[in-house]
């Protein structure tokens, strides 16, 4: 099957604040279903992309399209609604709500429904059902009724992209998902995401510091330095690229 349009384009992405330019003449195409990464230093403008992208900033100059249409004017529930889902690098679950109550209420969107506490369906509710297909599906089942306050910080991650997945995006945006997750916890959530993309046909775009969780996951890699992309390939050219060695790893060119 053919797509006529990447899932994701950004044309001529631009953000000043003040005499400051945060993002310089960002394009980039991601084509659907495939997994991309964006690395560069700290302060290389990798998060404000991820602004731009989901409607929490507005670009000074350009545009961006998701699915061939052009949501640059788009609020964010808008863009959600498209089929645009993005986590943060930090938790955004409700901590005194159990883990199938987050989701839950994700569900109820799509639905119909707004995103609401006040309504307190049956356990044959439809977005209830949903809600336990997708703890299912990162490993919480288990821990359905238990506080989001009371996981471990990599269950937290994994609640967080069920809470995702329950709005049923198209597109998956990851900001830092291994963000404070200990070390037992990453091979797991690797996991997840990886199943994520393969099982659910999502297309990721993922921010990631650490290089070898997200070199062993994306099909490209786009780098930013000083909110420009200065390289986008795959993994392997991308590490051996002088320019990308010169100015992300620190290396002589």
């Amino acid at each position: 099957m053919t797509h006529p349009s990447p899932a994701l384009a950004l044309h001529g992405i631009g953000l000043r604040i003040g005499a400051a330019t945060i993002l310089d003449g960002v394009d980039l195409t991601v084509d659907t279903g495939s997994m991309v990464g964006i690395i560069g230093p700290n302060g290389a403008g990798k998060t404000t992309l991820f602004n731009v992208v989901s409607g929490l900033a507005r670009p000074t100059t350009g545009s961006v399209e998701l699915d061939g249409r052009d949501i640059t004017g788009l609020s964010v529930q808008r863009r959600a609604r498209a089929g645009l889902g993005r986590t943060f690098q930090t938790s955004t679950v409700f901590a005194g709500l159990s883990a199938l109550e987050n989701v839950r209420m994700a569900a109820q969107v799509p639905r119909g429904h707004s995103l609401s506490l006040l309504r307190f369906p049956g356990p044959g509710d439809p977005a209830t059902t949903v809600a336990y297909e997708r703890l299912d599906e990162v490993g919480l089942a288990e821990r359905a009724h238990v506080r989001a306050g009371d996981l471990s910080h990599g269950d937290k991650r994994k609640l967080e992209i069920a809470v995702l997945l329950a709005v049923e995006p198209s597109v998956v945006l990851l900001d830092e998902p291994m963000a404070g997750v200990g070390s037992g916890d990453v091979a797991g959530l690797v996991d997840v995401i990886r199943r994520m993309h393969r099982d659910r046909g999502c297309t990721v775009v993922m921010v990631e510091h650490h290089l070898d969780v997200l070199l062993g996951l994306v099909d490209k890699v786009a780098v930013l330095h000083f909110g420009s992309v200065i390289a986008y390939d795959s993994p392997v050219n991308v590490m051996e690229n002088p320019t990308v060695q010169q100015a992300y790893l620190g290396a002589s060119a």
